[in-house]
């Protein structure tokens, strides 16, 4: 069972854990029962868990320690058969020194610690997660499912994702509405990381004899470097424009941007070779 403490106002934190008797507070009509009797012989997610006042605190440390509880009005002592895991965003260490948090409680809660990196520490997920997001969004909106280009996939690779995996599913989500069935396209600020080099696919050879690259290029080999890798993708694309799998979708350009750079390089498709069957006639 899961129980979003973010969520839950601070005066209904105690029936809402616990549970309460008819007639305990005012609304209190009937008896019900806590998350915590529900969860009995199963497991409780406390999510948010740093979001828990101070003064539940201690009857949360107390199921931890004890295994028992009350319903809020009942002098009935129950017994908590539950695992309880717990996840939070918050630094509970500065928690504690803040006065926010309890220690004991941090200490009993903390016995097989897991940290999950943020997402832009892991940047190597984010393919998966975003063609899971994408089937994910295409099969709850019911609309068309959109193609998740290679070029699209590098520019969500190249986002700090300060809002983590949840701001990933609602960027790639408003996508999906948008797109239409088309490919992605998404509304991000760039920041400059480097993307990781399983989604690089392109590299460019600095010097014939494979020493480091410079840390510079000047602006005719920038201007080669660009010409090369346009030329490179067009071959991939078998000269193809646009599409799917075409030259400007894989660049994440517009089609008309990409003929636009064509011009500027004078690249063009080259003309397929003509070979004349001539044959020999031996004169008799």
């Amino acid at each position: 069972m899961r129980v979003n403490c973010a969520s839950i106002p601070r005066e209904l934190f105690e029936s809402e854990f616990f549970g309460h008797v008819r007639g305990s507070f005012t609304g209190a009509i009937k008896d019900r029962a806590g998350r915590f009797e529900s969860a009995k012989g199963g497991t409780i997610f406390l999510d948010e868990v740093g979001e828990i006042p101070l003064d539940i605190q201690n009857k949360l440390l107390r199921i931890l320690q004890e295994k028992r509880y009350e319903r809020v009005g009942d002098d009935q002592t129950r017994h908590a058969d539950v695992r309880i895991v717990a996840a939070t965003n918050r630094d509970l260490k500065k928690a504690v020194v803040a006065g926010r948090f309890r220690e004991d409680l941090y200490y009993r809660l903390n016995v097989f610690p897991i940290q999950v990196p943020p997402l832009r520490e892991r940047m190597e997920d984010i393919p998966l997660l975003a063609i899971h997001f994408v089937e994910l969004a295409a099969r709850e909106l019911k609309c068309a499912k959109p193609r998740l280009t290679r070029a699209s996939v590098i520019q969500l690779q190249s986002y700090d994702w300060p809002g983590n995996v949840r701001e990933l599913r609602n960027v790639i989500e408003r996508a999906v509405i948008l797109a239409c069935g088309g490919p992605l396209e998404f509304d991000l600020p760039m920041t400059g990381r480097s993307v990781p080099a399983a989604g690089a696919g392109l590299r460019a050879d600095f010097s014939a004899n494979k020493t480091s690259p410079p840390k510079f290029l000047t602006e005719t080999e920038l201007q080669r470097l660009e010409r090369d890798n346009l030329l490179q993708v067009l071959e991939a694309a078998n000269w193809k424009i646009k599409g799917p799998a075409g030259a400007a979708e894989l660049l994440g350009l517009k089609p008309t941007t990409l003929l636009s750079r064509m011009g500027k390089w004078g690249l063009r498709k080259p003309e397929p070779m003509i070979l004349e069957n001539q044959s020999a006639f031996q004169t008799l």
